[in-house]
């Protein structure tokens, strides 16, 4: 063995033996105290009495006979002005060959009569607007290059048959009727 490697060895003896006799001196815990903060947790809330109630169940009436006839009602009769109003509006009361119908999924099965399709947005927007002005639900669907104008829509395609008639008159624009969907 050479010299310098004899040196370091007893070097790193006298090291581990200082250690071992320092370190015991320093790290005894003598200087070691716990800490005592004050708890920020509040204390526990009271706890709530328990209250019983004891339902007080009024016993409902008899029903197992029937009830004495009431007295006749007097119906008021109709001003005439508001006869004559109403003999002016002439209300449309028709009874339907289609009622409402469900679809496979319990959807109600609604119709749109489609009116036009444009490319200019500009163009849809004002059909929109006249047909508004005639007191008509109206809608747009943009789908893809298209910007379509929809009327409707309406549980009964009789009704959207007979309101394509009275577009056609109006406007001059023959719609297609067509399966309503949200999308």
């Amino acid at each position: 063995m050479n010299d310098g490697f004899k040196q370091r060895l007893v070097g790193a003896g006298i090291l581990f033996v200082a250690a071992g006799i320092l370190l015991p001196i320093f790290f005894d815990g003598a200087g070691y105290r716990e800490r005592h903060l004050d708890s920020a947790i509040p204390p526990p809330p009271a706890e709530p009495q328990l209250v019983t109630i004891t339902p007080e169940n009024k016993p409902l009436p008899d029903t197992s006979t029937f009830a004495p006839p009431s007295e006749p009602v007097t119906v008021a009769v109709m001003p005439k002005q508001v006869a004559a109003e109403v003999a002016k509006q002439k209300p449309r009361i028709s009874e339907r060959n289609d009622p409402p119908a469900l679809d496979q999924e319990n959807i109600p099965v609604a119709w749109s009569l489609q009116l036009a399709s444009f490319k200019d947005e500009d163009n849809a927007k004002g059909l929109s607007r006249k047909l508004i002005k005639a007191g008509h639900k109206v809608y747009i669907r943009k789908t893809g290059d298209l910007i379509r104008v929809f009327v409707g829509p309406d549980i009964q395609k009789s009704k959207l048959v007979e309101l394509q008639a009275d577009i056609q008159k109006e406007f001059g624009l023959d719609g297609i009727i067509v399966r309503f969907t949200t999308r």
